[in-house]
Order: C-alpha cells, then structure tokens, then sequence
C-alpha cells in the first residue's frame, strides 16, 4: 500500500513538472515581443525595458524558466501587473473562496448523488429508475453555464426573487457572510457533478446487488438494510470514489465558468481577469495551481481506490 502511494505520488510530481514546462512555454508564445503585447502599442521604451526585466525577458528562455519554477516552488510566483501587489498576496482570498465553493458543491453533491443511486438501483427497472436514469443523462449533457442561466430564470427573476443573480461583494467579511449569495453557484456545480456520480453508483450498486456475497448473506437470513449497509453499499462506494474525484478535480476547472456566470470572487474571476488584462505571472500561478489540485484530487482518488479495494492493493505483491 504505502509502495503503490510513493509511486503515484512521485508519477504526480513528475506530470506536474511536465505541466510547468507547457504553462510556460505557452505563456511565451506571444506575439513577437511579450511586453509590447502586454502594454500595447503605445508603451514608451523606458516602460517596455522595465517589464522584460521583470519577467525576465531579456535572459534565455532556459534562465528564464528556471527562475520562474524557484519562484513557484518557493511560492513567490512574482508580482501581479494588472495591480502591482505580489501574486500570492493577490490570490490568497481568492483561492480560498473557490475552496468555500467548491466544498459546499463537494459536501452536497456527494452523499445527495450516492443515496440517489443507490435508490435508483434498488428499482432498477421501474418508472423510477427510469425516469432518474432520464433526468441525470439530460443533467450531464447539458453545459454548466446554462444550468446557471436556467437556475437563475427560476429562482432570481420573473415571480421569484428568491435568491441574488449575482455575487454582490460587500467589501467587508468572508463570503460566507451571506449564505444566500453562495446558494445559486453553489447549486449550479452540484448539477453539473451530481448526474455522472448517480449513474455511476446506480451501475456499481447493481453489479454488487447481484454479486454472489450478497446473494449468500440475503441466503442467510439476513435483514436487506443490514445486507445493503454492511455488505452491498461499502464494496459499491469503492468505484465510485474515482468518479467523485474525477468530478471534484473538474471543480477546479469547471468553476471558472460558473464564478464568472456569478461574479464570484474566486481563482476563477481572477483567472478572466488575468487573461483579459493579459497578467502572466497571475495566469502561470493559477494555471499551475489548477493542474496541482487536479492531480492531487486523483492522488487521493488513487489512495482511496487502493484502501476499500484488496484486489488493487494486493497487485503489486
């Protein structure tokens, strides 16, 4: 066990390496002069030389590229030149906002989508079971910024004004201040990760109902809630897991969309902002970011897999 979990994470450290390189060099594929693509084309010399010595411009790109990864190992990712304040200092709030959302998404989505499965596979068949198998497979297909548009026609305009269309930032206070503000971005990913959750633990489910250890405890006598919590449910939350943290490592891109349909103030936000105000330093952080939570969430999903599963942890022996 503790083997396969050094090898996954020195496989993660290196694809995270990889990533560098890509963000980097891709981040560098401005048209001729990145500066001048920055600042324009009225920019004044002085102000063009002083922006390639802060980015290191005027060094080879091996140099620069070096110096950028010290920077981002030992979290001093640069300055922001969209407002002169270091990154870290910048994106602190931020990355802790997205955190907020993501976990109300995470803490909802989850055990709502696994319980609704898990019903859905004990009337596999019926119209219930296919009326939930309808409603997730049009869910799933549909883009998360139009679950967002849709929620806010029903819930913040026409005859009900139930909740804010938009995040309004008081300037004062965390965002969770006002709970209502987090309600409609909040909802609108457990949409969009909830249908792939549901059918995958509707098709696990049915694969353990059917299994022989279930089929002997049912033999025995047993109660079908203590054959079902005991020994059907534990065995099925075992493939789910990877579902769920493919689903929750897509919050990390996935909530880009959504922050922005809401104006939430998250790495999200910033990350629109960074590119349209075309701030490297802010889109390399973020971008490196986003593709190391990805990578840890699976890390997790991995360790999770190899921990309710004998067969996986077992393999390498």
């Amino acid at each position: 066990m503790l083997r396969l979990a050094v090898k996954r994470l020195a496989l993660g450290a290196v694809v995270l390496w990889a990533v560098s390189i890509v963000v980097f060099l891709a981040t560098q594929a401005l048209p001729a002069d990145a500066a001048r693509a920055i600042l324009g084309r009225t920019a004044t010399p002085e102000r063009l030389a002083a922006l390639r010595a802060q980015l290191h411009l005027d060094q080879p790109l091996v140099t620069q590229y070096l110096s950028w990864l010290h920077g981002m190992v030992t979290f001093n990712p640069g300055t922001s030149l969209a407002n002169q304040l270091p990154v870290s200092t910048f994106l602190g709030p931020r990355i802790v906002n997205s955190l907020v959302l993501m976990a109300c998404a995470a803490l909802v989505s989850t055990p709502v989508a696994i319980l609704i499965g898990t019903w859905s596979a004990l009337r596999r068949d019926r119209v219930a079971d296919h009326a939930t198998s309808l409603v997730t497979l049009v869910l799933a297909a549909l883009p998360e910024f139009v679950v967002g548009i849709i929620l806010v026609i029903a819930l913040s305009t026409g005859l009900a004004h139930l909740l804010p269309a938009v995040f309004v930032s008081t300037g004062s206070g965390p965002v969770w201040a006002d709970p209502k503000q987090l309600v409609l971005p909040s909802l609108t990913l457990v949409v969009a990760i909830g249908p792939p959750i549901v059918r995958m633990m509707r098709a696990t489910m049915i694969e353990v109902l059917e299994s022989e250890y279930v089929q002997q405890a049912r033999l025995k006598g047993l109660p079908e809630r203590t054959v079902l919590f005991r020994h059907a449910l534990p065995n099925a939350v075992g493939p789910v897991a990877q579902v769920v943290a493919l689903q929750l490592a897509w919050l990390a891109g996935g909530a880009v969309v959504v922050e922005y349909l809401f104006r939430y103030p998250g790495v999200g936000f910033a990350l629109v902002d960074a590119v349209h105000n075309r701030d490297l330093p802010v889109i390399q952080a973020l971008s490196l970011l986003i593709a190391g939570l990805y990578i840890g969430v699976n890390l997790i999903a991995d360790l999770v897999s190899l921990a309710t599963n004998p067969k996986l942890r077992t393999a390498g022996r």
